[in-house]
């Protein structure tokens, strides 16, 4: 965080918490005109990148929750909150991806390609 924005975040808002990733989270002390209710807001550690952001605060963020939510999980089937891995080598890719190597496998031969002019 920048000098300038530390000094204008610890005038205008109160820092609410910091979850496992290191973002921390700021409600400003006043509701602002127009909006109607009090701006919240992430401090990113590290790159602002909007994906390692969790659920939790996400709701917390935008107004579906008054208090974030806890960091736990409730169900055994919940799986830990990862960043968007899109564009990485870590990225989904489905079989027969033109990236991965692997060829397309035969249709059945009932397809004929339309060839212009005929």
């Amino acid at each position: 965080m920048s000098f300038l924005q530390r000094l204008t975040t610890g005038f205008g808002a109160s820092k609410i918490g910091t979850d496992r990733f290191g973002n921390t989270y700021y409600e400003s002390r006043k509701s602002w005109l127009g909006y109607g209710r009090k701006r919240r807001f992430v401090v990113y550690a590290g790159e602002p990148e909007p994906t390692t952001v969790p659920p939790e605060w996400h709701c917390w963020l935008h107004h579906v929750t008054d208090a974030p939510l806890p960091e736990k999980k409730l169900y055994p089937w919940q799986e830990e909150h990862r960043q968007n891995r899109t564009g990485t080598a870590l990225a989904y890719r489905p079989p027969a991806h033109e990236g991965g190597g692997e060829r397309r496998p035969p249709t059945s031969g009932d397809y004929e390609a339309w060839t212009p002019g005929s």
